[in-house]
């Protein structure tokens, strides 16, 4: 997992990013309908410390697929009554019907890292995650569930940089939360977590995929890429589509019944 920074390669240029993520984009696609042609339900979960790229990364998988297929869930704090649940009963309730692709921005591991981190949860309560998510893990796959995990695993400089310019720039500012600062001065503490977890829940049913994320174009290039390695695809047989004449039936001045609407005024 370590890696010698200094023989990074150089940042990669916008142009040939966004060809290579329009590439596999154009993969994901083929995928869904895949997905949707076999019933597959597919979970993929996105783990990783604060400022890590978890939200751009999932951006860039979703943003041409059909969000009835591929559904991202992002979980607010518990409520009251879910507190006294069963302690993944609200991420169950989202878990994927035939050809679904769910995928957690942040999951059931938050008891593995944020939780026992800042005191949310005790040590029995952390320790008894541990031992049972991998039982309750493989009871998913047994099921028929894929479960598919990335740790986005981003540097100390980083992810200063990253908050930072989320504290300066008015249109990130909203990406704080009130973990964020206090996380920041808890690495180590958030290291031991990851370590811990990884060592409980890294199994052969459900295993972690590490993703180095401090070069945000390579992470979401290698992340997709990867997904689409570990989930057998082809393409699906479609009819020939043709788009049908209009009918003119019915026909009338469409455009003149606006008149005296009110319409957005034009500023561009």
């Amino acid at each position: 997992m370590s890696k010698n920074h200094s023989h990074a390669p150089k940042k990669m240029k916008r142009k040939d990013y966004e060809k290579e993520l329009r590439r596999l984009q154009a993969e994901v696609c083929k995928l869904q309908e895949w997905v949707k042609h076999k019933g597959l339900r597919v979970i993929v979960i996105f783990e990783g410390r604060d400022a890590a790229g978890k939200g751009g990364t999932i951006r860039a998988l979703t943003e041409r697929v059909s969000p009835r297929v591929f559904r991202t869930v992002a979980l607010p704090a518990p409520s009251d009554r879910e507190k006294s649940q069963m302690y993944i009963q609200r991420y169950m309730a989202h878990f994927p019907a035939a050809g679904e692709v769910v995928i957690f921005d942040r999951s059931w591991y938050n008891r593995a890292g944020v939780e026992p981190v800042m005191g949310f949860c005790t040590a029995e309560q952390h320790q008894r995650f541990l031992e049972l998510c991998p039982v309750v893990e493989k009871y998913i796959t047994d099921g028929g569930i894929q479960l598919i995990k990335f740790w986005l695993e981003v540097g100390d400089e980083e992810q200063k940089r990253r908050f930072e310019a989320r504290i300066s720039d008015p249109l990130r500012q909203w990406k704080l939360s009130a973990m964020d600062l206090p996380s920041r001065s808890k690495w180590f503490e958030y290291s031991r977590a990851r370590d811990r977890m990884l060592e409980a829940t890294d199994t052969e049913h459900a295993p972690w995929y590490i993703l180095p994320s401090d070069d945000k174009r390579r992470a979401r290039l290698n992340c997709i890429d990867h997904l689409l390695s570990l989930i057998p695809y082809e393409d699906v047989p479609r009819d020939e589509i043709k788009l049908p004449k209009r009918s003119m039936k019915g026909k009338y001045d469409d455009s003149a019944s606006l008149e005296g609407r009110q319409f957005v005024p034009s500023r561009y």
